[in-house]
């Protein structure tokens, strides 16, 4: 039997309105929140949501608003999905707000981004709350009007821990009820790492930049991913697996994560893209102003960056798409991103980084301050 679990879901973007109509769907009581009332004019009238794709039906929000309070007040679950560049502002926001026993989950949280929102929470509140983060969004899905989504393809699987590492389970019992393709991996230190977006998303993106200004439509993933920008991927990954195994996180390289998740199977990471279901129809963007650039690049390419040099090994496939993506953007995101230093990590042990990432707390550092 289903759990009476209350939701808010954060954010009224492609993500955003999928999940909260799949979970209205399905009974739960939903609450919608995002920042610009504008854009969830259309809700605010008629709180209704209209799925089609993999699941089609139409379901009815319980709230739908910009107030951050009326949002997440008396739920159980706090769903966000807003792009990573928020996840601190939003933790400032709801700080004040929360009560004790809510659950933030993170969908996705990037690199760190459960690391950085607990640590900004627990600055300014001290009720019992429990931030977790998935490592990818659970669908392949596009919002289709300002009431309605197109969910492409869910995934089989995907990966979630929480801080406390303790409380993974229990964030698990409150959410597999909807979503079973959650399952719990050993802290968020593994999430964070198998960041399939920090691959999948900048550099194709980059490397298309023509193609996508030009403004005529293709398929992001199946046109867009041809066989050199696979092979360039293939070396992004395998930088990112070295910073996972030098951590000790179990790994699992992008092409093995697309059969895991999908089914799609190939030789290498462009064949496994091309025979992904959950990619077929998948538009590439009207523009360079997405968050494809400026939430993966600060929010996944840097951490991944600042960690591979806290450990003192380099990153130049990493590191140039990076610096490609701030020449075009004129952006400095080494400046803005989230670097070691932001999210705690800064001159840890990996025995301290792991223990920072499950407790919250390094021991050894609040032992030697105390002394």
């Amino acid at each position: 039997m289903k759990r009476n679990i209350y939701y808010s879901v954060i954010g009224a973007g492609n993500g955003g309105i999928a999940m909260a109509g799949y979970l209205a769907f399905l009974g739960y009581t939903v609450n919608l929140y995002n920042r610009t009332e504008a854009n969830i004019l259309p809700l605010i009238n008629d709180p209704t949501i209209e799925l089609s794709g993999e699941v089609e039906g139409c379901a009815r929000l319980n709230i739908v608003t910009s107030d951050i309070e009326k949002a997440i007040k008396g739920t159980d679950v706090i769903m966000v999905t807003i792009p990573a560049m928020g996840h601190y502002d939003l933790a400032r926001l709801m700080a004040p707000y929360l009560e004790d026993g809510q659950v933030i989950v993170l969908n996705p949280g990037r690199t760190g981004g459960a690391l950085e929102v607990y640590s900004t929470i627990r600055e300014l509140t001290d009720k019992d709350i429990v931030v977790a983060e998935a490592q990818t969004f659970i669908y392949a899905c596009r919002k289709t009007s300002e009431k309605s989504a197109r969910i492409f393809k869910s995934k089989k699987e995907v990966k979630l821990a929480a801080i406390p590492a303790l409380k993974t389970d229990y964030v698990l019992s409150l959410i597999n009820d909807a979503y079973p393709q959650f399952v719990g991996v050993k802290n968020v230190m593994e999430t964070s790492i198998n960041n399939y977006g920090a691959i999948f998303h900048p550099a194709p993106t980059l490397l298309n930049c023509g193609h996508i200004e030009r403004g005529a439509p293709f398929e992001y993933y199946t046109e867009g991913i041809t066989p050199s920008i696979g092979n360039f991927l293939e070396k992004m990954d395998q930088e990112r697996m070295k910073i996972g195994r030098l951590l000790n996180v179990d790994v699992v390289s992008a092409k093995d994560w697309l059969e895991e998740t999908y089914n799609a199977k190939g030789k290498n990471l462009y064949e496994a893209v091309q025979n992904n279901p959950g990619y077929k129809g998948l538009q590439a963007p009207k523009g360079l102003n997405i968050r494809y650039i400026y939430e993966d690049v600060p929010y996944s390419l840097i951490p991944l960056s600042s960690i591979a040099k806290e450990l003192n090994i380099e990153t130049p496939a990493i590191d140039s798409i990076i610096r490609l993506a701030g020449l075009i953007t004129g952006k400095d995101f080494f400046k803005e991103g989230r670097t070691a230093k932001r999210l705690g990590l800064e001159g840890l042990s990996i025995q301290e980084m792991h223990e920072y990432a499950e407790k919250g707390i390094v021991t050894k550092k609040d032992e030697e301050v105390a002394s």
